[in-house]
């Protein structure tokens, strides 16, 4: 689907990416790949304070985070998430390994932003290694990247206006309500089966 405000390049990429899955061989999964970070304090979204006072939050000099790396397949709801410490390059890497260990043999159709750790040489040397095809969306469009939408739904629901006694706690937490969606659940979330979808079925 495409929108009438978008500027001319990014319509080309859209139609460009749909023109490619169209013709990828029949038993190639498709999969769009992100990363969120979750942080030590958590997102607050809402309080309550005496009128006329300002609501006082406590926090401590430290702000551990982790990064969740992701993969969704638009067609089944299938997902697969792994917790890092770090987002780089040898991060996402080792991600496409677990990738790669999740659907075996198949040929893969990655499609993902353009993030240095996802550009790099050694990254694209390895991915065409693992037989991993990397798809790259328009230049800052997040809102193309249906994991998106599954990062605020389980930011919304497991991290934001809560503590966790560690950051890996909460990591824990919220990638296990993540996976818990049922592959019908995590499509609608994620906006894939909205008839406005960029990415036809």
């Amino acid at each position: 689907m495409f929108s009438p405000g978008e500027i001319p390049r990014e319509r080309k990429k859209k139609q460009a990416l749909c023109e490619r899955v169209a013709a990828l061989l029949p038993h190639t999964v498709v999969l769009f790949e992100d990363e969120t970070i979750l942080r030590e304090l958590p997102p607050l979204r809402c309080c309550w304070a005496m009128r006329g006072e300002r609501a006082v939050v406590p926090i401590t000099g430290n702000n551990a985070r982790r990064c969740v790396f992701g993969v969704l397949n638009p067609k089944t709801g299938t997902r697969l998430c792994s917790v890092r410490h770090r987002n780089r390059a040898e991060d996402f890497r080792s991600f496409l390994h677990e990738v790669r260990a999740r659907y075996r043999r198949w040929p893969i159709f990655m499609i993902l932003d353009q993030a240095s750790s996802h550009t790099a040489k050694k990254t694209q040397v390895e991915a065409e290694a693992l037989r991993i095809e990397l798809a790259w969306l328009p230049t800052a469009c997040p809102e193309l990247n249906p994991n998106e939408l599954l990062w605020q739904k389980g930011k919304q629901n497991v991290s934001a206006n809560r503590t966790f006694e560690t950051v890996d706690q909460q990591a824990s937490a919220f990638t296990q309500y993540l996976l818990d969606l049922s592959p019908t659940a995590a499509r609608k979330a994620s906006g894939v089966v909205s008839p406005n979808f960029w990415l036809p079925a």
